[in-house]
């Protein structure tokens, strides 16, 4: 199978591509390496690496036209300043319209999307959250310029007529995740400097068991629409941080500062799972507590240089 996967650098495009390789498929990634890293792909047979960005129509055009893929994976995302509001637009709005026109010209079977389940906004009107709930309930778009142009991508994948899955997500974490609570604690916590968490809950997703169910879509399984990726369980983000405590095996002399959440965070995203529990025969399989620990064993050997958010960012003190 040939497979395109923009953000094929990135944490989950990265491990996607990997178990692509390793069954035999020919993979075709495009990367800027705005967040990704260059170290996430070995170079290897069948691979291909465009650096470039996906807002780059004429790029695009001319890889379609030249690969030919069968099956696109979209991971590709700004989501690196919440401030660059026309970046975010460019990569994650026209780079998603780039995407959609190109596969639908060269007859692509299927496209795959990841999205953010900031999409529902900051008052969700249920939870768990299903799959009927309605955009940025209340007025209120999600919070970020991030979710604001996620969102923007996914209506013009819908709006192109392709066979596509949407995947909606609960936090992804793992090897080469450098965005979110975990890398910025690890980073922190090693360097001597103090902490804090914010006083919400999330949904944590391990990596491995994501793309589980991502290769199951690129092979078929799945019906055109939306899935949400969650274990149907949310986690108190200081969980997290005593999870990451103890994998570092360090011992505080002082309990962690817990603050309230800013006004563009929200206390608990929680996604119902069922349909993709029911089509895919999917459900989380990962402890978050082993997850962490693979996820920390990573970063000693790897290293964090910087880590990225898409909300305004507080006083760290």
């Amino acid at each position: 199978m040939k497979v395109l996967i923009t953000g094929g650098a990135g944490h989950i495009g990265s491990h996607i591509a990997e178990q692509l390789l390793e069954r035999g498929d020919e993979v075709l990634v495009i990367d800027n390496y705005e967040t990704g890293r260059r170290d996430n792909l070995t170079p290897q047979k069948n691979l291909t690496i465009v650096e470039d960005s996906i807002a780059n129509t004429e790029m695009i055009d001319k890889v379609f036209d030249e690969f030919r893929p069968e099956v696109v994976v979209h991971a590709a995302a700004s989501y690196k300043d919440p401030e660059n509001w026309i970046g975010d637009a460019a990569t994650n709005v026209v780079g998603a319209a780039n995407i959609v026109k190109a596969a639908k010209r060269v007859g692509i079977r299927r496209i795959i999307y990841f999205q953010t389940a900031l999409c529902y906004g900051l008052k969700p009107l249920e939870q768990p959250i299903t799959l009927t709930h309605p955009y940025f309930s209340g007025g209120y778009s999600g919070g970020s310029s991030y979710a604001i142009s996620k969102t923007g991508g996914e209506l013009y994948i819908e709006l192109s007529g392709l066979d596509f899955i949407s995947f909606r997500l609960a936090n992804s974490y793992g090897p080469r995740n450098l965005s979110g609570p975990l890398p910025t604690f690890y980073s922190r916590l090693t360097t001597g400097k103090k902490c804090f968490v914010n006083d919400t809950r999330r949904d944590f997703i391990f990596v491995k068991d994501l793309v589980q169910v991502v290769m199951k879509a690129i092979d078929g399984m799945g019906t055109c629409g939306y899935y949400h990726v969650s274990s149907g369980s949310d986690y108190a983000i200081k969980e997290l941080f005593d999870a990451t405590l103890k994998a570092l095996d360090i011992t505080l002399d002082e309990e962690v500062e817990v603050r309230q959440r800013g006004e563009d965070d929200v206390y608990t995203i929680l996604l119902d799972p069922t349909k993709i529990n029911n089509d895919f025969g999917w459900h989380v399989t990962t402890e978050l507590e082993d997850g962490i620990k693979e996820t920390i064993e990573w970063y000693k050997v790897h290293g964090i240089s910087q880590t990225y958010t898409h909300l305004k960012l507080e006083d760290e003190k």
